[in-house]
C-alpha cells in the first residue's frame, strides 16, 4: 500500500490568466498517452476545457479533473491533476483545488513574468502550505526571458527560484533546453509532435553560464547533508544527480526552495521533462503532514494518516451537475478506502448516504470505479445532500475537517424569467448553480420580490447567465449590475429590547440587555455576560441565532453586515410566557433598533487594478482613474509598456474595459480582483441610498 501511495502525486497547475494551463495539460494528456492526439485552447477543442462556454471564450472557468500515468526511473507513477481557472472571477476553484492538493506547479509566461492573478494563486499556496515547482512556458514568444522571469519570481513572490534548467536560447531561437542536474542538453522533434526528443552537445556560448548555475546547485545540495558536504570539499564531482534530486526534493517539500523549469508547450518542447519534475520533487500522500480534524461530538482532536487500513475520512470539495448523472461530489480521500454502494456519514449534517458509484474523473468524462482509496482523489454520485466543505467519514469514526473559507461576492444583479412558467424553475435552478458555486448566491429580496443573483465580477454572471439559457433552456431578463454593499456600525451601544406578546391564552415574553460594537473579526463575535440567571442558559443560543439571521439584512438598506460584537449583558424571562422563540424574535428587533443609534454605514468593495499601457497613455490612465475614486500605488516600467498598479471602488469600474480601449486605442489591457471592503464616503452613501430607496434614508 505505501509502496501505491509513494507512486501517488495529487496536483494542481495554477497561474494567471493566458499562461498557458490548459495548453500545458493537453501536452501532458498526449505525451501520457490518455488522449491521441493535440486538442489546443485557440480551436475550443481542449479536452480539460469542455464547457461550451469555455471553449467560446478561451479561457478555463471551472477547475476540471484527470488521471494520467508516467513512467520514468523504471516506475510507473499516478498523477491526479487538476487544471484550475486563471481568471480572477473564478477563483474559488483555485481555492478549493488548493484545499485538496499536494503539491502545484506555478506556470509563468515567459514575457509577462509574474503578473497579478499569479500572486493571488501563490499567496492562496503559502496559504495552504503547497510544496510547488515553476514552469516558465512561452519560451518562443518575442520578449522572452527565463531569467527575468526568475527575478520576478524571487523579488514579487516571495519565494526562492533554483533554476534546474537554462533555455537554448529564446523569442525565435528558442530550441531546447539544458538539465543542469544531469548537466545534459535536450531539443524535440516537430515531427513527432514533440513526442520524441533526443540528446544534443551544450552549445559552447553557454557552457560557461551553465557551470555557473551547475555549481551553484551543487554547493546548495553539498550544504544541505554533513556527508555531502565532506564529499563535496573532497571532490567536487562526487556529488551525483541523484544527489542532487534528493536533496531538492526535500527542500522543495520544506518550502524551503522552488525548483524552476522551462519550455514551451504550445511549440511541444519540455512538458516531458515537467512531468519527471512533477515525480522527483512534489509530494506523495504520505509526504505531506496528516491532516488534523475534530470529533463533533467529544471536540477531541484527530489526526487522519494516509493509510488505507484507518477509519475512512474524505472532503467533499466540489460539487457538479451532469446532465446524465445528475449532482457529482469530487472528493480527497485522506485516510481509508470507500466501496461503492457504502454507507458514509456527512460530518458537517450529521446525516448518512449512501454513495452508490464511483468514479474517477476525466474531464467531463467518467470511469466508474469499485473502490478509492487514501491519498486518491475521486467523485461520487447517488447522495441526498452534499455541499462543498463538507467531510465525509465512516459513521463509526466521525471526525469534521478544516472546511474551505471562500470569498464574499462583490457584484449583484436582478433576473427575472421571460416566460411565466419558467419562474419556479428558475429559482430551483439557480439554487442548484449556488450549490456547485459558493462565491454565487440567490437572494429574494424581500420589499421588491425581484431575484438577486450575486457574484465575483460580470463575466461570473455572464456565465451563469448563459449556462441558464443552454443547459437547463431558461431565458431571463437581466437588470444592470450593481455593486454587493456591506453594512456596518461605528459606535458602541447598550439596547434594552422587551418582546411581549399577549393574544388570550398563553402569550411570549422576553427581555435582553445588550451591548452592541463593530467586532474585530469577520461574522458575529457573540459573548454571553449573564451571570444571574436572568437569562436561563437554554435561551442564550436563540439570542446568539436571533442576532445571526438578523445580520443579514441591514438596517440602512437590507445589505449583510460585514461584522457586529454583541455582547448579553442580562435579561428577563416568564416562567410560562418564554420561550426559544421568543427570545429569538427579541434579538432580531433589538439588532434593527440597537444598529440605528451605532452610526450605521455602507461598505464598498474595493478592487486591486493593473493595467498593461504604452508608455504615451500612462497620464491620461492615472487622470481617468484619479476621477473614479482610485488612488495610483505604484507604475513599474516592463519590456515595451509599463504597468499601473491602482485601488479602485468596484462602483466606479462598470464600463471601464470599455473607456480603458478608447483612451488608450486598444492597446492597453487591464485586470481586476477584489482586495478589502472600506468605508464608503458620506456622499457617495447619500447617492447610493437614494438611488435604491428612491429617497434619502436617515437613521
Amino acid at each position: 500500500m505505501s509502496d501505491k501511495l509513494t507512486h501517488t502525486r495529487n496536483i494542481g497547475i495554477m497561474a494567471h490568466i493566458d499562461a498557458g494551463k490548459t495548453t500545458t495539460t493537453e501536452r501532458i494528456l498526449y505525451y501520457s498517452g490518455i488522449n491521441y492526439r493535440i486538442g489546443e485552447v485557440h480551436d475550443g477543442a481542449a479536452t480539460m476545457d469542455w464547457m461550451v462556454q469555455e471553449q467560446e471564450r478561451g479561457i478555463t472557468i471551472t477547475s476540471a479533473a484527470t488521471t494520467v500515468f508516467w513512467n520514468t526511473n523504471d516506475n510507473e507513477y499516478k498523477i491526479n491533476i487538476i487544471d484550475t481557472p486563471g481568471h480572477v472571477d473564478f477563483t474559488v476553484e483555485v481555492e478549493r483545488s488548493l484545499r485538496v492538493l499536494d503539491g502545484a506547479i506555478g506556470i509563468f509566461c515567459a514575457v509577462g513574468g509574474v503578473e497579478p492573478q499569479s500572486e493571488t494563486v501563490w499567496k492562496q499556496a503559502n496559504r495552504y502550505r503547497v510544496p510547488r515547482i515553476c514552469y516558465v512556458n512561452k519560451m518562443d514568444r518575442a520578449g522572452a526571458d527565463f531569467f527575468k522571469v526568475v527575478t520576478d519570481i524571487k523579488e514579487k513572490l516571495g519565494a526562492n527560484p533554483v533554476p534546474i534548467q537554462i533555455p537554448i536560447g529564446a523569442e525565435d531561437e528558442f530550441e531546447g533546453i539544458i538539465d543542469l542536474i544531469s548537466n545534459k542538453a535536450y531539443k524535440w522533434d516537430d515531427a513527432s509532435l514533440g513526442k520524441e526528443y533526443f540528446e544534443v552537445d551544450i552549445p559552447e556560448d553557454l557552457k560557461d553560464q551553465v557551470q555557473e548555475y551547475r555549481n551553484a546547485l551543487i554547493e546548495g545540495t553539498a550544504e544541505e547533508d554533513e556527508e555531502l558536504l565532506e564529499k563535496y570539499l573532497k571532490d567536487h564531482n562526487a556529488i551525483s544527480p541523484e544527489n542532487i534530486i534528493e536533496s531538492l526534493r526535500k527542500a522543495t517539500l520544506e518550502l524551503r526552495v522552488t525548483p524552476v523549469l522551462c519550455g514551451s508547450s504550445f511549440k511541444n518542447k519540455g512538458v516531458q521533462l515537467l512531468m519527471d519534475a512533477i515525480v522527483n520533487y512534489l509530494p506523495c500522500p504520505t509526504d505531506v503532514p496528516a491532516i488534523t480534524g475534530v470529533n463533533p461530538f467529544t471536540h477531541k482532536e484527530i489526526k487522519k494518516l494516509a493509510d488505507s487500513n484507518e477509519p475512512f475520512a474524505a472532503l467533499a470539495f466540489k460539487i457538479a451537475t451532469d446532465p446524465f448523472v445528475g449532482r457529482i461530489a469530487f472528493f480527497r480521500v485522506y485516510s481509508g478506502k470507500l466501496d461503492a454502494g457504502q454507507q458514509i456519514l456527512n460530518a458537517n449534517t450529521n446525516k448518512k448516504e449512501r454513495i452508490m458509484r464511483l468514479m474517477q474523473m476525466h474531464a467531463n468524462k467518467q470511469k466508474p470505479l469499485k473502490t478509492i482509496e487514501a491519498g486518491d482523489i475521486g467523485a461520487a454520485v447517488g447522495f441526498k445532500q452534499i455541499r462543498t466543505g463538507d467531510t465525509l467519514c465512516a459513521p463509526q469514526n466521525p471526525v469534521v475537517l478544516e472546511s474551505i473559507n471562500f470569498p464574499d461576492p462583490v457584484i449583484r444583479m436582478a433576473v427575472e424569467p421571460k416566460t411565466q412558467e419558467d419562474v419556479d424553475k428558475l429559482v430551483l435552478t439557480l439554487n442548484k448553480l449556488a450549490e456547485e458555486d459558493p462565491t454565487f448566491t440567490v437572494k429574494i429580496d424581500e420589499e421588491t420580490g425581484q431575484t438577486i443573483i450575486s457574484g465575483m465580477g460580470e463575466l461570473h454572471l455572464d456565465v451563469i447567465l448563459d449556462r441558464l439559457s443552454r443547459e437547463f433552456k431558461i431565458n431571463c431578463n437581466r437588470g444592470k449590475p450593481t455593486v454587493a454593499y456591506k453594512e456596518a456600525i461605528t459606535e458602541s451601544i447598550q439596547h434594552i429590547e422587551v418582546y411581549k406578546k399577549q393574544t388570550g391564552g398563553r402569550g411570549r415574553f422576553a427581555e435582553i440587555t445588550v451591548r452592541i460594537s463593530p467586532a474585530d473579526i469577520k461574522g458575529l463575535q457573540f459573548i454571553n455576560e449573564v451571570k444571574s440567571g436572568s437569562v436561563p442558559k437554554e435561551y442564550v443560543p436563540s439570542v446568539e441565532k436571533g442576532f445571526k439571521s438578523a445580520m443579514s439584512n441591514g438596517v440602512l438598506l437590507g445589505f449583510p453586515m460585514e461584522n457586529l460584537k454583541v455582547e448579553l449583558m442580562d435579561g428577563s424571562y416568564h416562567s410560562v410566557d418564554s420561550d426559544k422563540l421568543a427570545f429569538e424574535i427579541a434579538a432580531s428587533m433589538a439588532f434593527k433598533e440597537a444598529c440605528k443609534k451605532a452610526n450605521p454605514v455602507l461598505l464598498e468593495p474595493i478592487m486591486k487594478l493593473e493595467v498593461d499601457t504604452p508608455d504615451m497613455y500612462v497620464g491620461d490612465i492615472t487622470g481617468d482613474l484619479n476621477k473614479r475614486r482610485g488612488q495610483v500605488e505604484n507604475v513599474e516600467s516592463k519590456i515595451g509598456y509599463q504597468a499601473v498598479k491602482a485601488v479602485v471602488p468596484l462602483a466606479e469600474m462598470f464600463g471601464y474595459v470599455t473607456s480603458l480601449r478608447t483612451i488608450t486605442s486598444g492597446r492597453g489591457t487591464s485586470s481586476l480582483e477584489f482586495s478589502h471592503y472600506a468605508k464608503t464616503p458620506q456622499d457617495i452613501m447619500e447617492k447610493v441610498m437614494y438611488k435604491i430607496k428612491g429617497y434619502l434614508v436617515t437613521v
